[in-house]
């Protein structure tokens, strides 16, 4: 026991600690822990939500495919059995039909790439926002046994630089 006592060892300081560690260590799970959890969830339901959005999208660009290819095989033996002012007008139609099919499926696809790339970015300042939040007020917290205020208030300013860059 001398040998502990030598080395500054005190069972009433080391129980306080303890305790103290237990609840940090409970008010970070509670408030910390579980909400980051929640909204990590959350993040990951829109993502999933999206990615069945962009299947449909691809789904309705191959059904478009499929009609686009169905019309081209009807219009062409159509125009067959027709003279050459009705091939004229068949293919005329075929073409803008075709067009505007396109046209359409470029568009849808272009939206919905528009609106995950808007989703994500969203997704990753809010992040970053809370976790950025987060670190401040941990540091906060971990500072008040270490340093005086003045200190502290330079370390804080210090590291919110260094985490908004």
């Amino acid at each position: 026991m001398d040998i502990l006592r030598d080395f500054g060892f005190q069972p009433v300081l080391l129980v306080a600690q303890i305790v103290n560690f237990l609840i940090i260590l409970y008010l970070l799970k509670r408030f910390a822990y579980k909400p980051v959890l929640t909204m990590l969830e959350k993040r990951q339901k829109i993502i999933a939500d999206s990615q069945v959005n962009a299947k449909k999208a691809d789904e309705a660009l191959q059904h478009a495919v499929e009609e686009e290819k169905r019309i081209l095989k009807t219009a062409q033996s159509e125009a067959k059995t027709l003279l050459s002012d009705a091939a004229k007008q068949a293919e005329t139609i075929i073409t803008a039909a075709h067009d505007k099919g396109k046209q359409q499926v470029e568009k849808l696809l272009q939206e919905t790439h528009e609106q995950l790339d808007r989703e994500r970015r969203d997704m990753e300042k809010q992040l970053a926002s809370q976790v950025t939040v987060l670190a401040m007020d941990m540091l906060a917290s971990s500072l008040k046994g270490f340093f005086d205020e003045k200190q502290q208030k330079e370390v804080l300013e210090k590291a919110s630089k260094v985490l908004k860059r």
